[in-house]
Parts: structure tokens; C-alpha cells; sequence
């Protein structure tokens, strides 16, 4: 797999918004979405806000490809389901850091939504 640059990872965790367009199954992007990225390290995740009901997370999840674009960065990605409770304790933190001067009512589902983390890896 391929790795982020530094350049990349710096501009997309310093970006408040990732626009997310996940591959349909007929192969075609869906239309872009805003969400929440954060960072862990040398990489990123993100998460559905209506958890697992979410649409562009479900079409996510089934093709685990995708396009994002962020603080000037477009790239192809796949999305890679995470498990994993010691990283998902780790992404609780890094949104309550980065989003906490949002409501609660928006960083709580955010954190409640950890069964929905994906990993962003570039293609």
C-alpha cells in the first residue's frame, strides 16, 4: 500500500472538513460529502456521524475505494474498516481535541460512532 506524504497528512488533519465521494458498486464516485478527518499518527480516519446509517458510509464500506480531497490534497483512497479499540480510543481523543470547540452534540456522535472508523489509505 501506498504511504501519505508528509506534506498530505500535515494539510489534510490541519483541514476542518475531508469532502468524501465513495465508489458505487457501478463504478462511479457518489456526489461529495463533508466530513470529519483526524489524524493518529502517520494516518488518517474518519467516521459516520449517523453511524452506521449513514449513506456515504455504506457505499464506503461495500466498495472500500473511493476519492477524497482535503486542504488542497486530492486523492484516490481505500477505505479500510478498523477494529481495533486501543486505535479507536486514540480517534475518540484526536476528535474530542480537534472538534471540541463544537458542540456536543456533534462530537458526541462522533465518538459514539466508532464502529464506523475507516482508515483512509492513498492509492
Amino acid at each position: 500500500m501506498t504511504a501519505w506524504t508528509s506534506d498530505d497528512l500535515n494539510r489534510i488533519a490541519a483541514a476542518d472538513e475531508l469532502e468524501m465521494a465513495p465508489l458505487r458498486r457501478n463504478g462511479t464516485l457518489r456526489r461529495p460529502v463533508p466530513i470529519w478527518v483526524v489524524r493518529d499518527g502517520d494516518d488518517l480516519y474518519v467516521r459516520s456521524f449517523r453511524g452506521a446509517d449513514g449513506g456515504w458510509w455504506r457505499t464506503a464500506r461495500a466498495s472500500h475505494a473511493g476519492h477524497i480531497r482535503a486542504g488542497g490534497v486530492d486523492k484516490d483512497v481505500t477505505f479500510v474498516e478498523v477494529q481495533d479499540d486501543g486505535i479507536n480510543d486514540r480517534i475518540d481523543t484526536a476528535y474530542r481535541t480537534k472538534y471540541g470547540r463544537f458542540s456536543g452534540a456533534y462530537v458526541g456522535p462522533m465518538v459514539a460512532a466508532r464502529s464506523t472508523t475507516l482508515r483512509l489509505v492513498p492509492r
